[in-house]
């Protein structure tokens, strides 16, 4: 098990930009494939973002496609998303969640992730 603290967050207005964080210890985070999901009010989580275990390859969902930016720093046992241009739509909580496993293709389904975040609200005015 790995253990997922999350930071950042907060409110911003449309057009700003925000960066959160997810730190994690325990087992070895360069074996696990992160992500971020999101859930609004009355919808169902989805993932926004996901990064392999060696940071090269990607997964984005549509709607946030070249606006958001996944990373990780398996030095620092660390995974970002940076979220630039932010919508009200892209109000939601925020996880960070990991899948254990090396696959060059990150997974974007939430069942497939074991471990996860304790969730940071981000709120966007217009």
């Amino acid at each position: 098990q790995v253990q997922l603290v999350q930071s950042g967050g907060g409110l911003v207005q449309a057009g700003g930009s925000l960066r959160l964080s997810c730190a994690a210890s325990g087992r070895d985070f360069s074996m696990y494939t992160m992500g971020w999901f999101r859930q609004a009010p009355g919808k169902e989580r989805e993932c926004v973002a996901a990064i392999n275990w060696r940071g090269d390859n990607t997964y984005y969902a549509d709607s946030v496609k070249g606006r958001f930016t996944i990373s990780r720093d398996n030095a620092k046992n660390t995974v970002y998303l940076q979220m630039n241009s932010l919508k009200p739509e892209d109000a939601a909580v925020y996880y960070c969640a990991g899948d254990l496993g090396r696959r060059y293709y990150p997974r974007s389904g939430q069942y497939e992730y074991d471990n996860w975040g304790q969730g940071t609200q981000v709120t966007v005015s217009s």
